[in-house]
This record gives C-alpha cells, structure tokens and sequence, in this order.
C-alpha cells in the first residue's frame, strides 16, 4: 500500500504540474458537448431519452480512452526501469488504475454537470446514475489501463489501443446504458440489481486479470 499510495501522489504532481492530460480531456469533453448542443437543441430543441444517455456514455468511452491511453505513453523505457527497482509490478499497476479512475470521475462528474445544463435532465433517480457513474469509471480506468500497458509495447500504441479497446468494452457500455436508463425511468433499485452485480463482477475480474497478467508484460 505504501508502494501504491506513493505512485498515485507521483501521478498526480506530475499531471498537476504539466496538465497536459487534464487540459486535453477537459477540452474534448466541452467542446463535444457543445456540437451536441448545436446540433440537437438548437437546431430541433428534441432529443430522446434513449438517444440523450447513449450519446452520454459514447463521449464518456472516448474520452476514457484518450485519457488512459497516456498512462504508459510518456515514460520512457529509463523510467520502467528505474520504477522496476523501487517498486512490484502489482503496485504499479493498481496505482495507474486508481489514478485513471480519480481523473475519469471527476471528468465523468464534470461531464454530467454541463450535459444537464446543454442538453436538459431526463434523469429521475440521481443516485443510481451516479452509481453508474462510479462503476463506469472504474472499469474504463482499469480496462483501458491494461491495455495502454499492452499498446505501449508496440510501434504505434495510439492504434493498438483503439482496436483493442472497442471489443473489450462493448460489454461494459451495453451494461451502462441499461443501468443507467433504469435511473432515466425511476424504476426501483432492486430492479437494477443483476445490472449493478454484473458491472461489478467485471469490474473486479479485470482488475484481478491486471494484476495477474500486469506482471509478465512488466518484465518483457
């Protein structure tokens, strides 16, 4: 824990200091949400429920993975190294999940904030959207992190995670929108609760599988 906690404040100086990632995540997210605007409420003031929380959760995919693609992208191969002396592999890889999860909720809650204002609320249940929020966080952070590890071995990671990212993940944002158009409808929470287990079980098991596998693709 103190290996993980000291990697996560390390993270988090660095993008506090550089802001690189923060700025260009803020900057997709906003100016996304501004062609929505333009495009649906100025130009037909409708917009669906269906249409409304899918389009959501599309912007929230890419913006995850143009956030966790950077996870591995900026160290260079002296840096591996020099982690590899200070810390396991498991620390590392449970602290670049927790800090993608931290930066993709607070974007994920930034996001909701301003797409209430632009689009309109067609939410009725806030705290199982919220929930929705928080486990569509994590698994975006520990998927797409896994697989910005594994992209980062090849010549071109930028593509590699984009084609590895789609299969792994339609699963999970299937799950998402019916959570999350549960909460749109005010159904009651015990009619979510397969939807809320089953994003859950995947959640852990990718993070288990990350910190199994994280490992092996550490030492390569």
């Amino acid at each position: 824990m103190k290996e993980i906690k000291s990697l996560i404040w390390k993270d988090i100086k660095l993008e506090l200091r550089q802001q690189n990632t923060i700025n260009t995540m803020v900057l997709f997210m906003v100016s996304t949400l501004f062609l929505c605007y333009i495009s649906f409420m100025l130009r037909t003031d409708n917009l669906d429920k269906l249409t409304w929380n899918t389009l959501f959760w599309i912007i929230l995919l890419f913006s995850a993975v143009n956030s966790a693609g950077n996870s591995f992208r900026k160290e260079t191969s002296g840096r591996h190294l020099y982690y590899y002396q200070l810390a396991g592999p498991g620390a590392i890889i449970m602290a670049k999940i927790i800090f993608n999860f931290l930066l993709l909720l607070a974007l994920s809650l930034l996001g909701f904030g301003l797409y209430l204002a632009l689009l309109g609320n067609y939410v009725s249940d806030y705290r199982l959207y919220l929930l929705a929020l928080v486990l569509g966080s994590l698994g975006f952070s520990s998927s797409l992190t896994l697989l910005a590890g594994i992209a980062s071995k090849t010549d071109n990671s930028s593509g590699v995670l984009a084609v590895l990212s789609m299969p792994v993940l339609l699963p999970l944002i299937n799950m998402l929108i019916k959570l999350s158009k549960n909460a749109m409808d005010g159904l009651d929470f015990s009619v979510s609760y397969d939807e809320i287990m089953t994003i859950f079980g995947i959640d852990l098991i990718v993070i288990a599988l990350s910190y199994l596998l994280f490992p092996y693709l550490w030492k390569s």
